[in-house]
């Protein structure tokens, strides 16, 4: 293991496995546990980063809108939005009830 690993040990990566529903051989649950351990580790070593006055930054890169502005253009007529509707009445959709009142 390398210096500053965290040991995490066979007993609780069997029980990780065993929650995931994975069948790991030996050989799996120990190499599972070093890397674990340094994934582990190193999120240890990233708690202890000083961070105060770093501004919170959600993106990294510029976000800029790339949609168009909505505008405002015909659309279809009564007729026409209720042409291939199964089931209308005058001028709506009409669908079986969801709820009983």
């Amino acid at each position: 293991a390398q210096a500053g690993t965290m040991k995490l040990d066979l007993e609780t990566v069997r029980n990780v496995a065993a929650l995931a529903r994975l069948d790991l051989t030996a050989e799996e649950t120990e190499r599972f546990a070093r890397q674990l351990g340094d994934v582990l580790a190193y999120a240890e070593r990233l708690q202890q980063i000083d961070t105060q006055d770093v501004p919170p930054t959600p993106y990294v890169l510029p976000l800029s809108n790339v949609i168009r502005e909505d505008e405002p253009a015909p659309g279809l007529s009564t007729e026409e939005a209720l042409a291939n509707a199964p089931d209308r009445q005058g001028g709506f959709f009409r669908v079986r009830a969801f709820f009983d009142a």
